[in-house]
């Protein structure tokens, strides 16, 4: 199965704090104050769940989340965590596959579309935007997708990534999509973009705009 994390579930964590320390938690944990109490959320991608405790730091209770990851490992490990009193349903399933039955206040996707090639990319974009409500958050982060910003070495270790996780998790993509111009053209405003690790991550949070 591509895009799967099983084999290196229990590392990655630990294998991301390594390399970036705090960057990508601080990029994502960041973007929480755009959640409300009583908020349906989807976090799509969230790996080994520990987005779930620093949420439920800030809202113990009152939250519907969906928790869509493709790795049964990693649903495994998020199972464990401590999400307070909020409710938490757990999908087991590859984000090009989901299907939602009901819209969401907040979508998040942490380090997500870098897994993608463009095509499935903008199929995923596609059907995550039908899924959020009228003027819901999108919080995005990913890795920089703007080639001339980054820097020699950000480059050459985004490719060694890819090569890595192309070999132990199946990743086809060889660059992250940029998914600017598909947010502006679905309607979504940018409320707040902040870059991270000089420059190399990229968190931005996006609100839909109501169609006249």
């Amino acid at each position: 199965m591509n895009n799967n994390y099983d084999l290196i579930a229990k590392i990655y964590d630990p294998l991301s704090r390594l390399v970036f320390r705090k960057s990508q938690l601080k990029a994502q944990t960041d973007q929480l104050k755009y959640i409300s109490s009583g908020n349906n959320l989807l976090i799509a991608g969230g790996g080994t769940g520990w987005i779930l405790e620093e949420i439920s730091k800030i809202y113990p209770s009152g939250l519907q989340i969906t928790y869509l990851e493709i790795s049964a490992e990693m649903i495994r490990m998020a199972r464990e965590r401590d999400t307070g009193e909020n409710q938490v349903t757990y999908i087991h399933a590859g984000a090009a596959d989901f299907q939602a039955g009901r819209k969401y206040d907040v979508i998040l996707t942490g380090f997500l579309f870098d897994n993608f090639q463009s095509a499935e990319a903008m199929q995923v974009f596609t059907q995550f935007d039908k899924m959020i409500v009228p003027e819901g958050y999108w919080l995005y982060t990913d890795f920089q997708s703007d080639i001339s910003k980054q820097t020699w070495w950000q480059k050459i270790l985004l490719k060694t990534m890819y090569v890595f996780f192309n070999l132990v998790s199946g990743v086809k993509a060889k660059k992250v999509p940029d998914l600017s111009s598909d947010f502006q053209c679905a309607g979504y405003q940018i409320v707040n973009s902040k870059v991270y690790y000089n420059g190399f991550i990229q968190a931005v949070s996006f609100r839909k705009t109501p169609k006249s």
